[in-house]
């Protein structure tokens, strides 16, 4: 038998009984560990933005904080009294505040997050902290305390922190089942902010990253779950061979974001030369594009392909009296405020008692001497006497006292001093509770206005350490990149027409044209059939091909030309269609369906041409004209399942071309977004004008120089520095008022645009860096009203531009434009002669004018010369 079995049976009943499931122990064991990652750990308290650990970290820096820098070793080791879990996670603790450059002030290598590098070994760098941690995050008399772990010292539950620091820093954590991820707002902006919340306006704070860069927060939610924000580097075209990238998104680094670039060059996204990183005080990396690349194409694709654009995802999550919370960053901005507001009211309460007390006490003293109650004490034998004697002196003035006069009161005048009771003065006691009283009167009207005194507290903080603290990411509207549109051509397409193979492997068979590995294929088959397929290296479509290429999903601008056999009536039908949207792999008849149905002449072109082709009828049809032209442009452009027209009824011998068409599309209608400074043809900003062709546009930028472009959709413009974007015209005389940097003169000018180069910039000002275009137009009288000043007034003139100058070289310098001082240029809109239909339905009749929204823009100068120009 064995042990179990010898035992009693009720001492075995009793065991089972206090005996714990192994499942309930795990539940219990995991939801204890769960809760301390979370609260421990993890997900910062919404009171004072802290993990614990940096929370501790500081709070050892404050009894360490002697005005000196100290061993960052040796702030570890006093940290690890409150935070026993390691001086490895303690010191990156450390370099993580350290690196925010809000809390900490820091001396020696810290490392550096835009390069990714790590800082210095704990024992050779320093810190202490900086100013403004000492005024807004400490205060012994409103924390909150509790026991370190080993009951030894006191510890903050919380830092009374009287500004948003949770959003000023941001924070990220994972705990177990749950995370959290706070971005970093702008210092002065979340000031701003609490103000507003103060006097009762409504705040939308953005996050604001110490890379820079550019941030689409479009899609923000208040940085909540389920929100995102596009990061962009910023880009910028050194020439036509050179990009260099200035800012890199928040969370790379120029080596992480290096090594995408080389990625996506070997995978064939992108065609580069070299990438060289120039980074020393400012990020700069150059990339040297390969020949026969487009600046503007490689810009997207950097974009599309590498971490030149990253997605970020918000999870604003925080503790709350013990539980994690979900909150916006607008919920957690108000929380702060109104906790900076109630800290300073009970900051504000402490200061009145201790105001009190102080006037308490120096009356008393002043009472007890000046009415010599200290001789009263001399003949009294006891202690109690002592007391009771002085107490008894003080009787008469104790109704004008705001509480009553303790025996601590009472001792407290005994240990006063007979050298103090010698020369004390009765006008300097005065004086000093003069003083009190003020600053009593002073605390008590705060009290009662505590939201004016908030918002002076703010304001305060914004003058002493908002400098330096300006928005560093710019809030951008960005555009939507097709992969498909910008990759680099990085393979070949083939055709197998007669087995009815297409893709990059089959080198042997016929080449169509140069293909990315992303794009989609359109195929059409003798037999009537079209369907789209993924590229691929060898992909099976159907025998018998007639035609394949690229596919670009919504191009209004292809169009094919077909002509085919109808199966059942014999018949051949034409028809002109396009294929805008398909479902992948599905194919679609382009035919009526008919059994025997065939193609007997396709064409595919890309800005709508219709041929002219000749048929040719069997020598057996009945027809009395055998042979007959047709012109595609006779008929319109139907949908795919359009059955056609009908060309003939007659057998058809053959088709052959006659003659190569023109477009029936039209011009394009191009419009300039000047939110995101992309050309578009969704009726999106303002109209640039109808383009065929050669067909150009130009730009003046504000800096003087100008240039010519092609109207390709994929053309990127600076927003921020376009002063007039138009359809260019040879015979237009541009008008432009200049400010030369080195006279300190405004200059005005007239002449034609003799260049033709395309994407090359030219100057039409001074080269001094001053200089600045002021007003630049292309009406045939501009005017200007220009307001000047004239000793002491101020005076508003008008001039014809037409009027003050000829027509000259466009690298003339021009007449000076006036010789008093001028304060503000504002170009006088002409009213437009005719409307013109932006749709292109209606065509022009004789003698009408292209009328080109944008063609003028006005200009303020004063201190706002450097505000962002919309387009009128």
């Amino acid at each position: 038998m064995s042990d179990i079995d010898k035992t009693n049976p009720e001492e075995k009943d009793e065991s089972l009984h206090d005996s714990i499931p192994v499942t309930g122990m795990y539940k219990d064991w995991f939801l204890d560990y769960a809760s301390y990652v979370i609260l421990e750990r993890a997900v910062p308290a919404i009171e004072d933005g802290l993990k614990p650990v940096q929370r501790r970290i500081l709070h050892a820096m404050k009894e360490m904080d002697d005005g000196r820098f100290n061993k960052v070793a040796n702030i570890i080791g006093q940290s690890m009294q409150y935070h026993p879990h390691g001086d490895a996670s303690i010191g990156d603790a450390i370099v993580n505040l350290g690196q925010k450059d809000l809390l900490i002030e820091t001396q020696g290598n810290w490392g550096d997050i835009r390069t990714g590098d790590s800082a210095a070994a704990a024992r050779y760098i320093e810190a202490r902290l900086s100013k403004f941690a000492l005024e807004v995050v400490f205060n012994p008399q409103t924390t909150d305390w509790q026991l370190s772990y080993d009951g030894r010292k006191r510890e903050p539950v919380t830092l009374p922190v009287k500004f948003p620091l949770l959003l000023a820093q941001g924070v990220e954590g994972i705990a177990v089942g749950l995370s959290t991820k706070i971005l970093p707002h702008n210092f002065i902006e979340l000031i701003q902010g609490s103000i507003a919340i103060l006097k009762g306006e409504k705040t939308n704070i953005l996050p604001d990253f110490p890379t820079g860069g550019l941030a689409d927060f479009s899609e923000y939610n208040e940085g909540q779950r389920g929100g995102r924000i596009k990061v962009r580097a910023r880009i910028e075209e050194e020439d036509n061979k050179t990009l260099l990238i200035k800012d890199i998104p928040f969370g790379t680094t120029t080596n992480s974001l290096i090594d995408s670039i080389i990625k996506a060059n070997d995978k064939g996204k992108i065609k580069i030369k070299k990438v060289v990183d120039n980074t020393a005080k400012d990020v700069e990396i150059q990339i040297q594009l390969a020949p026969g690349q487009s600046p503007d194409m490689t810009i997207d694709a950097l974009y599309a392909f590498t971490d030149c654009e990253v997605s970020i995802s918000p999870n604003a999550c925080v503790i709350i009296n013990e539980k994690p919370v979900f909150l916006s960053v607008n919920e957690i901005l108000e929380y702060n405020t109104q906790q900076t507001k109630s800290l300073l009211k009970r900051e504000l309460e402490i200061r009145k008692g201790e105001l009190m007390e102080k006037l308490l006490f120096s009356s008393l003293e002043k009472i007890f001497i000046e009415n010599r109650i200290y001789r009263d004490i001399e003949e009294c034998e006891t202690w109690e006497a002592v007391l009771e004697t002085i107490d008894r002196g003080l009787d008469p003035f104790k109704p004008d006292f705001y509480r009553e006069i303790t025996t601590e009161d009472i001792i407290r005048l005994t240990e006063i001093r007979i050298k103090r009771i010698s020369k004390f003065d009765s006008f300097k006691a005065d004086e000093l509770m003069r003083k009190l009283q003020e600053e009593l009167k002073e605390v008590n009207y705060n009290l009662k206005h505590l939201t004016e005194f908030a918002i002076k507290y703010y304001e305060n903080l914004l003058t002493k350490y908002g400098k330096g603290r300006e928005r560093k990411t710019e809030i951008r509207t960005f555009d939507t990149i097709e992969a498909t549109v910008v990759a680099a051509n990085n393979a070949k397409l083939y055709v197998n027409r007669a087995d009815g193979f297409v893709g990059y492997g089959l080198k042997k068979d016929e080449f169509v044209c140069d293909c990315s590995d992303l794009d989609d294929i359109i195929v059409f088959r003798r037999d009537g059939k079209c369907l789209v397929t993924k590229i691929q290296e060898k992909g099976f479509v159907g025998k018998d091909i007639i035609h394949v290429g690229v596919f670009r999903k919504g191009d209004e601008r292809m169009v094919y030309n077909l002509i085919y056999l109808d199966g059942t009536s014999g018949r051949a039908m034409v028809k002109r269609f396009q294929v805008l949207g398909v479902t992948r792999d599905r194919e679609y008849d382009l035919t009526k369906g008919t059994k025997g149905s065939k193609v007997l002449y396709l064409t595919a072109n890309p800005n709508g041409e219709a041929e002219i082709v000749t048929v040719y009828l069997t020598q057996g049809a009945k027809a009395r004209i055998k042979v007959f032209d047709f012109d595609f442009s006779t008929i319109e452009i139907k949908g795919r399942s359009a059955g056609g027209n009908i060309l003939t009824k007659y057998p058809v011998r053959k088709i052959q071309l006659k003659m190569e068409g023109v477009s029936t599309l039209g011009g394009l209608d191009v419009y300039y977004d000047a939110a995101i400074g992309r050309l578009n043809t969704d009726q999106r900003g303002k109209w640039i004008g109808n383009f065929l062709g050669e067909d150009r546009i130009i730009v003046f930028y504000k800096n003087g120089d100008y240039e010519l472009t092609s109207f390709e959709l994929t053309n990127r413009y600076e927003a921020n520095d376009v002063l007039l974007i138009e359809k260019f015209d040879p015979e237009k005389v541009v008008s432009a008022i200049y400010y030369d940097g080195a006279s300190k003169n405004y200059f005005v000018k007239r002449f034609l645009i003799e260049t033709t180069t395309i994407n090359k910039k030219f100057n039409v000002i001074s080269d001094h860096k001053q200089s600045k275009l002021v007003v630049v137009s292309t009406d045939k009288q501009p005017q200007v009203r220009v307001k000047v000043a004239k000793g002491k007034e101020q005076e508003e003139l008008e001039f014809d531009l037409d009027m003050l100058i000829d027509v000259k070289g466009w690298k003339a310098i021009g007449n000076k434009l006036t010789s008093h001082q001028v304060l503000q240029i504002d170009l006088i809109q002409n009213e437009p002669k005719k409307e013109q239909t932006m749709e292109g339905a209606e065509e022009k009749g004789e003698g009408d004018e292209d009328i080109e929204i944008g063609s003028t823009v006005s200009f303020k100068v004063k201190k706002d010369e450097d505000e962002q120009l919309g387009l009128f």
